[in-house]
């Protein structure tokens, strides 16, 4: 994943520390529940990794068994193979099976919409495009988790009429996650305003994306009562760094679940995904201690990252 990525030796610079809570956040997370048990899914973006064989997939796994083995270790996947092409029937009910025949409890996916919606027609003139996405992933049945509509760094603020349009269009069951990237977004507080409380009106969430480059994604306005955040580490090298910033976020997740969020979409990705099991490792361990889980431990082989 190269968006939001810096020099490593610029990483020491950044202040990495979580804003207070938006706006929004305080309007729909205000019920104290202190004895609630938050959902959370923990995941990747995409099981095919080869460099995962002999690290988290036994030696000599082969690709076509890559999802069997992905599910034994997370409970979810941001389905990102869904952004390239709208993926078959076949193929979501494949999916479905191995993630249902080796997961230790429940398992959901979360496909991103597809490139040809969110950036080739820019979410106009997309009513078939949508048909055909929808169509496909409801097939996921109850493993579908929150859809998740990735817009680009040029749609920017003009385009509001288009995406409330779009928002509107859309079932009003469906569960979709919004990231904004336009800087614009995050620098007029007016139309920042505006936005986050559209997603609310709309009861479509904001994802929450902490990566090093772009700390205004890291905006914390929680417009439903769930959370969908992808945090991007910056690779072995700043270990200690990205342990701390996980570590902020079972903080911050314990106070929003004490104020009743009911679910957390965690997705971690690295610009180099090669040691991504070991930061969703930490996560595990992290998110058990502070939301009070009892998720099972994600099985590393030893002394790999010593």
């Amino acid at each position: 994943m190269e968006f939001g990525k810096v020099n490593s030796d610029q990483v020491k610079d950044i202040d990495f520390t979580l804003p207070e809570d938006g706006a929004q956040t305080l309007k729909v997370l205000n019920e104290a529940q202190s004895d609630h048990k938050t959902e959370v899914f923990i995941g990747c973006a995409k099981w095919g990794r080869k460099e995962w064989v002999g690290l988290i997939y036994p030696p000599k796994t082969k690709e076509a068994d890559f999802l069997d083995e992905y599910a034994k270790h997370f409970n979810a996947i941001e389905l990102n193979a869904a952004y390239y092409q709208i993926p078959s029937i076949e193929s979501v009910r494949k999916w479905r099976k191995k993630a249902l025949d080796n997961t230790p409890g429940n398992f959901l996916f979360c496909p991103k919409f597809p490139k040809i919606i969110s950036h080739d027609q820019r979410l106009t003139g997309s009513e078939q495009s949508t048909a055909e996405y929808l169509k496909a992933v409801a097939e996921f049945g109850d493993t579908l988790g929150a859809c998740f509509l990735q817009l680009s760094e040029s749609f920017g603020v003009k385009n509001l009429p288009v995406l409330s349009d779009y928002l509107k269009f859309l079932p009003a069951s469906l569960n979709v996650f919004v990231e904004l990237r336009h800087e614009q977004w995050f620098a007029d507080p007016v139309v920042r305003q505006k936005v986050f409380e559209l997603f609310t009106a709309t009861k479509k969430g904001a994802v929450i994306t902490d990566v090093s480059g772009r700390r205004d994604l890291v905006h914390m306005e929680v417009t439903v009562p769930e959370v969908f955040i992808r945090f991007i580490g910056n690779g072995i090298a700043h270990k200690k760094s990205d342990f701390a910033r996980i570590e902020q976020w079972g903080e911050r997740l314990r106070l929003w679940q004490e104020k009743g969020l009911q679910k957390i979409y965690f997705f971690l990705h690295q610009h180099d995904e090669l040691d991504t099991p070991l930061l969703a490792a930490h996560t595990v361990k992290v998110f058990n201690e502070q939301l009070g889980l009892d998720m099972p431990a994600i099985s590393l082989q030893p002394t790999l990252f010593d």
